[in-house]
């Protein structure tokens, strides 16, 4: 071998070229080098636009991702106050969160330099340690680009001009392969829970239908609903209103995969199989409900399950007051309703129906004989129109009405109508006048985009044919010779805004109009009847505004009676929550009783 290394001498001397190439490194921080425009580096977070769901710490596969309160980010319906707090010790900077935020708040900036002898440093909370990131932004995710399907599935329904020929229901019902893929949409984030009034366990029975278990699911929606197939069909969907999808999308069909799950057990045996309910041995109490509505009907449930003797009297001689009487079996059929209370009785609920409290049967019997008693008759007499000429024949009430429909019983409304009100009920009223072949006009005080009424609703109405007349307050009722509807007398308005409040009608002079009709439906509210009850407990029963005040537990300041339902001052006029009253009344009740504190 050569003492003498040729190649070791001029190998290294090659290194020369490279001194006339541009270099690699830079001198930071007096010179800046572009990066990807995509690259992905510390996160930035915008704290307004986050809903705390966390679903960005469920994918963390690092576990990198913790959600952690903010002293001025207070939690609310839709947003649980929570907001991501990184350990970029553990980021692998994948961007899955960044993928799956439902939002849109959660980016990823092109800033990647922090020097810090301190690991706490590395803990971040995007957005309030780093504020200039929003400048910065490089790695976003659009609803176009998100790993989150932002479109629901839609719903199949009966053709508008066919539907109205019939009651037979509008809405068709999910598929089992339509209710499995919109299921999978659910990030089961549980924001939905907290705005439901009895607050189901939607994401535990969605995520059982994703995963085929229907069966699983239907145990788990009666753990807290005892009526959940009429919540699947006509529930106002508080849930639906907050989903975090539908903060750039549509809300998970939360309502429609109940109904999906709950059709599923068709008869009240199978309920009764799948549910399995433990029933606890009776004890010495006996509770007393009055009004089978879902809220009555959920206390006698779950209070029968707890080992009480519980009776509930009704005055109808069907069970499910308003959902009964009062929702259009286009919306809810009566075998739906009825397949639920087969099932309550099957465990024990006892109902005495076409039992009139204060007439068949004295309150004063009722609250002597039982040690508990809880009260929810709802709203049963409807406001009049209070206008010239309301006592015409031809003048409907909404209750009346409906009621007389849902009966079987004939109705003779004539070739055009003209319903008055903007709420779910003046549209039950509309849809049903057009199925009996009516002409239909409906007048509302407001805009139609004040109306309180279910949108899904105000739709359906204006596919069916029905006609609104927005911004339009009635004034007279024109009566013919024998005392019949001729027309109705209204006048235009206009809105105004006072102290930026909502804006209110305001007639306008002069604009007086007279529409021809041949029957008029009032819809604009209803009332509670304390007929029922003997003048000493009235005496003694605190109310506001014609509704029975109660504490967070539905007990009255009468000794051991409890009410809920339309008839208290607390909560909201629909069915899901009644059913809320009734549960909460039935674990007071069991409190209260078995000397529970």
């Amino acid at each position: 071998m050569s003492i003498l290394n040729l190649k070791g001498i001029l190998t290294p001397m090659t290194a020369l070229k490279q001194i006339s190439k541009e270099p690699h490194t830079i001198n930071f921080p007096d010179e800046q080098k572009d990066i990807s425009p995509r690259y992905r580096g510390f996160h930035y977070n915008d704290l307004e636009a986050c809903i705390g769901c966390g679903n960005c710490s469920t994918i963390c596969m690092n576990d990198a991702i913790d959600m952690v309160a903010l002293s001025d980010i207070a939690g609310q319906p839709g947003d649980s106050g929570l907001r991501p707090q990184i350990d970029y010790g553990r980021c692998c900077y994948c961007a899955l969160c960044v993928d799956v935020c439902p939002s849109g708040s959660l980016n990823m900036t092109s800033d990647f330099i922090k020097v810090s002898p301190d690991p706490y440093d590395f803990l971040m909370v995007p957005g309030k340690d780093n504020p200039d990131g929003k400048e910065k932004l490089s790695f976003t995710a659009d609803i176009d680009t998100s790993l989150n399907v932002f479109d629901r599935v839609p719903m199949r329904e009966l053709d508008p001009q066919e539907r109205v020929k019939s009651f037979a229901e509008v809405f068709l019902g999910y598929t089992e392969e339509e209710a499995r893929i919109e299921a999978s949409r659910c990030i089961s984030c549980g924001l939905c829970t907290e705005n439901c009034p009895v607050h189901m366990h939607i994401p535990e029975y969605i995520n059982a239908i994703a995963q085929g278990d229907d069966e699983a699911a239907v145990k788990i929606i009666y753990d807290n609903n005892d009526l959940p197939e009429m919540c699947g069909k006509v529930c106002t969907r508080h849930c639906e209103d907050i989903c975090a999808l539908q903060v750039r999308g549509e809300a998970v069909a939360i309502r429609w995969l109940k109904r999906y799950a709950t059709e599923r057990a068709e008869n009240a045996d199978i309920i009764k199989e799948i549910v399995n309910p433990e029933i606890r041995e009776p004890n010495q109490y006996k509770v007393a409900v009055i009004g089978a509505g879902p809220g009555g009907l959920t206390a006698a449930y779950y209070l029968t399950l707890r080992g009480y003797d519980v009776t509930v009297y009704e005055a109808h001689k069907d069970p499910g007051g308003m959902i009964m009487y009062g929702i259009p079996k286009y919306r809810l059929p009566y075998d739906s309703i009825q397949k639920q209370v087969d099932y309550m009785k099957e465990v024990g609920v006892k109902i005495h129906f076409n039992t009139v409290v204060g007439k068949d049967i004295m309150f004063d019997d009722i609250y002597n004989n039982n040690d508990a008693v809880f009260m929810a008759v709802g709203l049963q007499d409807a406001w009049n129109l209070g206008i010239e000429g309301d006592d015409a024949e031809g003048v409907w009430s909404a209750i009346k009405f409906l009621g007389k429909i849902n009966a079987g019983e004939q109705v003779d409304i004539g070739k055009k109508v003209v319903v008055v009100g903007g709420g779910d009920v003046s549209i039950d009223c509309s849809r049903v006048s057009r199925r009996l072949g009516a002409e239909v006009y409906q007048s509302y005080r407001r805009r139609i985009q004040d109306m309180p009424a279910d949108l899904e609703e105000i739709e359906g109405a204006e596919a069916e044919g029905i006609t609104f007349m927005p911004q339009t307050i009635p004034t007279r009722v024109i009566k013919d010779e024998q005392g019949k509807v001729k027309g109705l007398e209204y006048v235009h308005a206009e809105m105004v805004s006072e102290g930026g409040g909502r804006p209110r009608p305001k007639p306008i002079e002069g604009s007086e109009t007279v529409i021809e009709c041949d029957a008029i439906i009032a819809a604009i509210g209803q009332k509670a009847d304390y007929s029922l009850l003997p003048e000493h407990i009235l005496a003694h029963l605190k109310m506001e505004k014609n509704k029975i005040v109660v504490d967070e537990n539905r007990q009255t300041s009468i000794p051991k009676l409890f009410a809920g339902g339309d008839a208290v001052v607390i909560g909201r006029n629909d069915a899901i929550s009644a059913i809320a009253d009734g549960f909460i009344a039935t674990k007071a009740i069991d409190n209260m009783l078995m000397g529970i504190k």
